[in-house]
């Protein structure tokens, strides 16, 4: 069965960085285009970032454009969002999971909170 396992989120003031990890499991990791999704309260799932199954092409929504840099190990089957100058508006619980279609496989996400 298909596992995502997030982990790296935290507690930090306004301009502080973060990285986050996911290990994803039960899937042939080297064909899975990846991305990291986030939900704030009372919203909707949104794209953060996404990387291509060979890591070239790489996209990130206009909000964290210049703050946040996707990356993948295939070997370790590992997804990355190194993510710096944080916001408040980047509170929210981050996932990752398959893209652009996303499997029904969500893991409990990592928790952000950006906050002085």
């Amino acid at each position: 069965q298909v596992q995502f396992v997030e982990s790296g989120g935290g507690q930090v003031q306004p301009g502080g960085s973060l990285r986050l990890s996911c290990v994803a499991s039960g899937l042939d990791f080297r064909f899975a285009n990846m991305g990291w999704y986030r939900q704030a309260p009372g919203k909707q799932r949104e794209l953060v970032a996404s990387i291509s199954n060979g890591g070239m092409t790489i996209n990130y929504a206009d909000s964290v454009k210049g703050r946040f840099t996707i990356s993948r190990n295939n070997a370790a089957q590992t997804t990355n969002l190194q993510m710096n100058s944080l916001k408040p508006e980047d509170t929210a619980v981050y996932y990752c999971n398959t893209f652009p279609s996303t499997t029904p496989y969500w893991g409990q996400g990592t928790q952000v909170t950006v906050s002085s």
